[in-house]
């Protein structure tokens, strides 16, 4: 959730207990296919609950906000894979299964489908977990009754006609925690400004000053570029990462002697976040410019503006018909893709993604 907590207070959930609960929810899946009559070997089940517990373990710390500054172009699906394969090298082959299930290399894909989808358990636990820890009533899916509705159809996941409103309001769910939760702009000021603490911190070593920081976070910080895959020195220690490494060195970048590193981590720090505004066009550069002009009276350089001053795009999208179909399976036992089977969804609206851009700046009183 990264900053989601500086609007909502009870946002203090973690992966953690994501993981746990997500297991929970295949648990469920696994006895509701059964009753169905969908051959789930002692192997498999075991396999499954393996793959959706690991699926989210290469996150970094504050989630996503860290992500690329901290392991550049490694995405965290690549650094989840990478851990369970070293636990399966100590486990003598133990997560084969898993780890196919994972990078959907196992024959039955249905059970990639419950990992990795649009109506997928990952997603089913933390739209629910959220909305109740955020208390944005939005996100309150019923998750039971959308698994109540799960079949499989020649290996392949779908879910029973009468699943549709479910279905309906878990896709508009979704669609909302982003735009009110996950993309809020108070949460993304205080998430690109933590990009802009790493990114100067950065800055700081290329330039001869040594911010002090924990061991591991320096590693990554030290470094310009990351390599596309994470070695084991580098995968070890980014492990040894969370969000303590992050908020220990905020408060002690408070009092750094790089004015431009001390004042935005000072900031973060005390919820004394830039301002920021939305609007569904780019913003013109005129509108930066003047930003900019506000700085330069301050006598900043023009090294330091884009760490006062930046705009950046946002997307959201309800609905994918081109990527993993959302299959329903009709009274006949016809499956048609969710399109087909319901009108509401036959609409461009719901399938383009939209973008919406922001500009984040200094209020007056951030600037004396």
């Amino acid at each position: 959730m990264g900053f989601s907590y500086y609007v909502y207070p009870g946002a203090h959930h973690t992966r953690f207990e994501h993981a746990l609960g997500a297991m929970h929810l295949m648990q469920e899946v696994i006895g509701v296919l059964k009753k169905k009559a969908v051959k789930i070997s002692q192997e498999e089940a075991e396999a499954l609950q393996l793959a959706i517990l690991l699926h989210d373990i290469g996150h970094g710390p504050f989630s996503h906000t860290t992500e690329a500054i901290l392991a550049g172009q490694v995405m965290h699906e690549e650094i989840s894979l990478e851990v369970m394969q070293k636990l399966n090298d100590q486990l003598d082959g133990a997560l084969d299964m898993a780890i196919a299930i994972f990078t959907n290399n196992y024959p039955r894909k249905f059970m990639h489908q419950l990992i990795v989808g649009q109506v997928d358990l990952d997603r089913m636990d933390y739209l629910k977990r959220d909305s109740f820890y955020s208390g944005a009533t939005e996100g309150n899916i019923n998750s039971n009754r959308i698994i109540e509705m799960m079949v499989v159809v020649d290996d392949q996941l779908a879910f029973e006609e009468k699943s549709l409103y479910s279905i309906e309001k878990f896709l508009m769910a979704r669609r909302l925690m982003y735009w009110q939760v996950y993309l809020h702009k108070t949460s993304l000021s205080a998430e690109f400004l933590l990009t802009r603490v790493l990114e100067r911190v950065r800055f700081c070593y290329q330039n001869g000053k040594e911010p002090q920081t924990s061991e591991s976070l320096h590693f990554f910080l030290s470094q310009d570029d990351m390599n596309r895959s994470l070695n084991n020195e580098q995968l070890n220690k980014f492990l040894q990462l969370d969000d303590s490494d992050i908020i220990q060195g905020l408060k002690t970048w408070q009092k750094d002697d790089d004015k431009v590193l001390s004042k935005i981590s000072s900031m973060l720090i005390n919820r004394n976040l830039l301002k920021i505004k939305v609007q569904n066009v780019p913003f013109e550069s005129n509108q930066v410019e003047e930003k900019y002009q506000r700085l330069r009276k301050q006598g900043l350089s023009e090294e330091d503006f884009k760490f006062f001053v930046f705009t950046e795009v946002i997307s959201n999208q309800t609905f994918m018909p081109q990527d993993n179909e959302i299959l329903i399976m009709d009274k006949k036992g016809n499956l048609k893709g969710l399109q087909e089977a319901d009108a509401f969804f036959d609409s461009e609206e719901l399938s383009r993604v939209q973008q919406k851009y922001f500009l984040c700046f200094p209020r007056n009183k951030h600037l004396t």
